[in-house]
């Protein structure tokens, strides 16, 4: 028999407040998971706002997709799941269509492999790379195979014209690392046009190797 406490409910919800409440999603866009320890998972029912959770009715499903309580799961819980299978570091994910990390993934030329350079410390350590996954309509079977096989060497990832999805070691872990993102698309958009002094491959290598 499975128990989730209130305690961990009410966190849950209190991220996705958080994530509203500064603009990073809006209406009923996005969703959040979270894995917990008996290797169920607890996510955001399909529809929802991330403004206006009730913790007595997220939904919770296996690693299977099985839906176990709860109101119905989102249908992009598929690419969840893909991601904490082939992933074991990542406990948490935060899928957002915050404005600039979408506006970023409706750009023609972007590097598939790296949709934002690196111009900051903290983009590195925190995102590393941000790989450009393939234009799939929302809830395709096809975006769950694209990350399963990006997740075990990503922290981070952009859905073409959608929006980011990103992995944490915890909730507020993937909700950092989100707004992080979130903000390196609003400098790469800032920038636009100037002569950027972008960070050396050098300067990546050692980044990379501090990590947060």
């Amino acid at each position: 028999m499975f128990e989730i406490s209130d305690q961990i409910r009410q966190e849950f919800v209190r991220v996705c407040q958080s994530l509203f409440d500064r603009g990073y999603a809006t209406g009923g866009a996005g969703n959040v998971s979270q894995l917990l320890s008996n290797d169920l998972v607890l996510s955001t029912p399909t529809g929802s706002s991330l403004g206006r959770l009730d913790p007595k009715t997220l939904s919770v499903i296996d690693l299977n997709g099985r839906h176990i309580a709860g109101d119905k799961p989102s249908k992009e819980a598929s690419f969840h799941l893909a991601i904490y299978n082939n992933k074991p570091q990542c406990k948490a994910i935060v899928h957002l269509h915050s404005t600039a990390l979408t506006a970023v993934s409706c750009l023609q030329d972007i590097d598939p492999s790296n949709a934002l350079k690196a111009c900051t410390p903290y983009y590195v350590m925190r995102i590393g790379k941000l790989p450009v996954v393939p234009y799939f309509k929302p809830g395709d079977p096809k975006l769950a195979e694209e990350l399963s096989n990006l997740a075990p060497t990503h922290r981070a990832f952009l859905l073409a014209n959608h929006g980011p999805v990103v992995c944490g070691s915890d909730l507020w872990d993937a909700a950092d690392n989100a707004e992080e993102l979130e903000e390196t698309a609003k400098l790469q958009l800032l920038l636009a046009g100037q002569t950027v002094r972008y960070l050396t491959p050098d300067e990546v290598h050692t980044l990379s190797s501090m990590g947060k």
